[in-house]
């Protein structure tokens, strides 16, 4: 692996640490306000509050424009080039545009929020709130520009920053305020000042890096009008946006069909089981994160660079998310029985199919649409995302009316596997990109084969729930680490490689290094059995 290779791997080891133990954190800050409010509030009044959110929520999917993406992207493949200037220029002149869409569409939701509540909620009188939720657009949008420049810029520990603060703002604001009596007005208004708070510190961050930048000697050829921004970044984000409003329509389009085809009680146990994947959402959503600024400082014409790091960056993202989604699977009943209660009595198999979507992880699921839109072919991004919808636009009706929920997310599979299978055929054929088989195929034989001892306590042990899945998991995780070098999915030099980027990110190191140090003993034995 060349140096400036390694350094990109070091890059994203580094950026995924921050952004997942910065998810974690907001997750359960969000979690944990999530419960409190709702407690507070009382079923009626927070199903108001949730609904008051529902139209700015929506209306920004349809404000993106790819924009946030293309910001990442530029921001990351100038950075990488030393065009710091150019960088900096487009970041500053998306900023503005995004600036103009914002209040666009805050006048659109603020005009228009008795006739959306009206029709849309089929409940005028949330119009106030949902008029007074519209003043969040305008900071979300921005907040989402600044949070896709730290990206680009390698300044992911800002982003996670910035996630903590929108969490932690609107936990102290939107608690207080229902606590002192301002009941569903007071959540609505702590929803709004969390992001006004967080979108003015990160924008005031993210300027500080800009001035710097901007302050360089540059050429007249290297500046950025702001239609040529405008220009750049509609060429490469339409696709994009055109691919998020299909996965948006895809949401509810089953949404549709459960409501047609299941009962309440199949639908709730559904959501339940949604609840619980963010388990493996938490660690795959920072690495795709991740991988998109990573691609996009590598060329597309070396070819070698390319397939080395994605080779290496699907490999260990299979390792990484293979054993969650097993564990998922494994413990899903006691997981349920221990968040939910026993009530929810078929979340269990719902989740545990959900999980099986996260074995296509082999295949690229969670590594082509970074790669594709790292190297600026978004229009590939989009095929694959029309291909999911078509697929999933009968077969989910069809696998509903015989089988349920079962039948919906078994279309939902069918659907990403088509997809997946696309793109890993043109990622072959258009940059000769390939995965590792052997690898991968090792890395599902260790996953299933770890799983004995843990089933077998499940099976004997009379523990209480919580302390199965705490030995079981640790049981699991041991015999899967120990696998990992006996059966050579990782071999000396890939754990040197690694052991040399975890030591230059200290807490990552702490908790990493002593899994390196016993794999790497475990190859060395073998080493000197032979």
């Amino acid at each position: 692996m060349t140096d400036d290779l390694t350094k990109v791997v070091e890059d994203s080891a580094r950026g995924g640490f921050f952004l997942i133990s910065g998810s974690l954190s907001a997750t359960v800050i969000s979690a944990v306000t999530s419960i409190l409010i709702g407690r507070l509030l009382g079923p009626e009044l927070y199903g108001q509050f949730y609904l008051s959110l529902v139209i700015p929520q929506m209306l920004l999917i349809f404000s993106d424009l790819g924009i946030a993406a293309g910001v990442t992207k530029f921001a990351a493949s100038l950075r990488a080039e030393g065009k710091h200037y150019q960088a900096a220029k487009i970041i500053k002149n998306a900023i503005l545009l995004r600036a103009l869409i914002a209040l666009i569409f805050f006048l659109l939701n603020f005009t228009l929020a008795d006739y959306l509540a009206s029709v849309l909620l089929r409940r005028p009188d949330l119009g106030f709130y949902v008029r007074l939720t519209s003043i969040s657009i305008a900071f979300n949008m921005i907040l989402t520009i600044a949070n896709s420049a730290f990206l680009g810029l390698d300044k992911t520990h800002n982003a996670a920053l910035i996630t903590n603060i929108q969490a932690i703002s609107e936990a102290i604001i939107s608690i207080g305020l229902v606590a002192v009596g301002l009941s569903i007005t007071g959540a609505v208004l702590g929803y709004v000042a969390s992001y006004a708070v967080t979108s003015i510190v990160g924008l005031s961050m993210l300027l500080l890096i800009l001035h710097r930048y901007l302050r360089e000697k540059k050429n007249p050829a290297d500046d950025f009008s702001f239609p040529q921004t405008f220009k750049t970044l509609m060429r490469y984000g339409i696709p994009l946006y055109t691919s998020g409003i299909l996965a948006g329509f895809i949401y509810q389009y089953q949404n549709f069909i459960l409501a047609i085809f299941t009962t309440n009680s199949d639908i709730g146990n559904l959501r339940v089981a949604a609840n619980l994947i963010t388990i493996i959402t938490v660690f795959s959503a920072p690495i795709t994160t991740t991988l998109f600024p990573a691609f996009s400082k590598l060329n597309s014409s070396k070819n070698a660079e390319l397939t080395t790091f994605f080779k290496f960056a699907n490999k260990y993202v299979t390792l990484l998310i293979v054993p969650i989604a097993t564990l998922l699977i494994i413990f899903s009943k006691e997981i349920v029985e221990i968040t939910y209660g026993s009530k929810y009595q078929t979340a269990a198999l719902f989740l545990s199919i959900n999980c099986l979507l996260y074995f296509l992880v082999g295949l690229g699921y969670l590594t082509l649409t970074s790669l594709f839109n790292g190297l600026g072919e978004t229009r590939i991004t989009f095929k694959i995302n029309l291909i999911i919808f078509l697929t999933l636009l009968p077969l989910s009706p069809l696998l509903a009316k015989a089988y349920g929920v079962p039948g919906v997310i078994s279309a939902l599979i069918s659907a990403n596997t088509a997809g997946t299978c696309y793109g890993i055929y043109t990622a072959k054929r258009k940059f000769k990109i390939k995965i590792e088989p052997n690898s991968i195929i090792k890395i599902y034989i260790i996953g299933v084969a770890s799983t004995v001892p843990s089933i077998l306590l499940l099976q004997i042990s009379t523990l209480p729930q919580l302390i199965k899945i705490i030995s079981g998991g640790l049981i699991y995780l041991f015999t899967y680490t120990t696998l990992a070098p006996l059966t050579k999915i990782v071999n000396k030099s890939e754990l040197e490689i690694a052991t040399q980027i975890v030591q230059k990110i200290k807490p990552f190191a702490t908790i990493i290094k002593p899994f390196l140090i016993y794999q790497e003993k475990i190859l060395n034995h073998q080493k000197s059995k032979t």
